[in-house]
């Protein structure tokens, strides 16, 4: 993560309720997209949702990699 993107970040992850929200939002996200991975036949929507959640999942280290970023 670039160092300035990293600084602008820090006002979010570093505010506990902000981050708090964040989260729950997260959590949500991904039950709701694990559900749909559980529905789908087609394989490259299984894909996609896999990565959808990956991707979530890195969200949710987002204070972790602003603090290292911001380094």
């Amino acid at each position: 993560m670039e160092k300035a993107v990293a600084r602008s970040l820090l006002p979010l992850v570093n505010d506990s309720e902000k981050y708090a929200i964040l989260q729950t939002y997260i959590e949500n996200r991904i039950d709701t997209t694990r559900s749909f991975l559980e529905n789908t036949k087609d394989h490259a929507k299984l894909m996609e949702l896999q990565g959808a959640v990956a991707e979530l999942r890195r969200f949710q280290t987002l204070r972790d990699q602003a603090l290292e970023g911001a380094k």
